[in-house]
């Protein structure tokens, strides 16, 4: 008999958040006063995640494989971490802390010692999720990290998918590296959209798959309806990378917002870890975090 996943319930006066053990994954944002659900959730058919943690790293491996510490490791896309058990730390009414630490699972993986932490905060319409790494006892600790959460479209019955629009804080010309045709870094470029606030949503928007977004000037980034002005909004201050993804279906489903600090592989890039571009270096007992703060104004 299988035995059901580990998952925990924070709330506050407007939401109800709900984190599987399973990849610290969040995997339910409810709107109290409506009880309408916000993620995505996990259709199989579709996409069977709902807002999974990118660690130790994102997108895929040059070739599907890494030489770390003189061994060959492979590795698929975005890591293990969205697929290892995550251990409670600290719960409160509103507040919740995950823990993943170095073991023989993810040595398996990738032979370095971490302790990746998730700590999630409600604050008003806001959750709030900070992801810190610390390096116990490695000479020098790379990594790369990034979050993928799925926003579910459309908000209700009455809306189509060309009713929302994706919302910069103020004018962009979103650039964008592309990763075609192998999910690996190309070396090509395009633009997105040039001198807009917005991009407007299509079923097609996302047929040659996701857009990488670099070096974005705004610090918000929301999913808009637009006739309504009902949103999620994403703080992407500090982020080099957001990437725009959806899974192939007509009409879409969701939306993902993805900030990154990292990028996949190249095609015919190096293998060796320590020459992939990562987020961080940490020298023994330092440590280093990121905060995703997402807002839903509904």
């Amino acid at each position: 008999m299988e035995m059901e996943a580990a998952q925990f319930t924070i709330e506050n006066e407007a939401l109800r958040l709900t984190v599987a053990a399973h990849g610290a994954e969040p995997v339910s944002v409810v709107d109290k006063a409506t009880g309408a659900e916000m993620l995505w959730q996990a259709d199989p058919a579709v996409w069977n995640r709902h807002a999974p943690i990118l660690f130790p790293y994102t997108g895929k491996l040059t070739e599907g494989k890494m030489i770390a510490k003189g061994k060959e490791y492979p590795g698929g896309q975005h890591g293990f971490a969205r697929d290892m058990e995550h251990c409670l730390a600290e719960k409160t009414d509103t507040t919740l802390t995950l823990v993943l630490a170095a073991d023989e699972k993810t040595k398996a993986l990738w032979p370095y010692d971490f302790v990746l932490r998730s700590h999630f905060v409600l604050e008003g319409r806001t959750v709030h999720h900070t992801l810190t790494v610390e390096n116990p006892t490695e000479p020098l600790l790379r990594f790369g990290i990034g979050y993928h959460p799925a926003f579910v479209i459309p908000f209700d019955d009455a809306h189509t998918t060309a009713d929302y629009e994706l919302r910069f804080a103020g004018e962009e010309s979103p650039l964008c590296v592309s990763a075609l045709p192998h999910g690996l870094l190309s070396g090509k470029s395009y633009f997105l959209a040039r001198n807009t606030e917005s991009i407007p949503l299509s079923d097609h928007l996302f047929d040659a798959d996701s857009h990488c977004m670099v070096n974005l000037q705004s610090k918000t980034l929301a999913l808009v309806e637009k006739d309504t002005g009902r949103q999620v909004r994403c703080d992407i201050a500090g982020y080099p990378y957001v990437l725009l993804w959806s899974a192939p279906s007509t009409p879409l489903k969701f939306i993902c917002i993805e900030p990154w600090h990292s990028l996949p592989g190249e095609e015919g890039g190096p293998l060796e870890w320590e020459h992939r571009p990562c987020t961080a270096s940490l020298h023994p007992g330092e440590s280093w975090q990121t905060t995703l703060s997402t807002t839903f104004e509904r």
